[in-house]
């Protein structure tokens, strides 16, 4: 099994590919998360006009899995650089908001089921 490198890790690397080649002018917040999008949206287009089987089953095609990694790659790269030029721990963020999310949407009865008991209610959420 190969060792992968930790955030802070990948974090310096990014930083430094992009200090290389000059790009830091156009790392900025508004730049960054335009582009976080746009990856964000070749995501969404491998998956676009599948079915939720079809969807299910996207990895056990070869090409189609290298397109999903590259672009969830590209999607990670692009929020970790975001973060970055924000100064905002991502993992740190990432607590927080399970625990506001925990706090605001209590287990019924103490334990999860399915749909509404786990949390699984479809609603508009604003404030994420």
């Amino acid at each position: 099994m190969t060792d992968h490198p930790d955030l802070a890790a990948l974090r310096r690397r990014l930083a430094e590919f992009a200090a290389a080649r000059n790009w830091q002018p156009y790392h900025n917040p508004k730049n960054l998360v335009a582009a976080l999008s746009v990856e964000a949206s070749e995501l969404v287009e491998i998956f676009q006009w599948l079915t939720p089987e079809q969807s299910a089953r996207v990895m056990t095609d070869p090409d189609t899995a290298h397109r999903v990694r590259d672009e969830i790659a590209d999607v990670l790269a692009y929020l970790l650089q975001f973060c970055e030029v924000l100064g905002v721990d991502p993992l740190a963020a990432l607590e927080a908001k399970i625990e506001r999310n925990e706090l605001r949407f209590p287990v019924p009865g103490g334990h999860a089921g399915q749909g509404e008991q786990a949390g699984h209610v479809e609603r508009e959420d604003r404030d994420g």
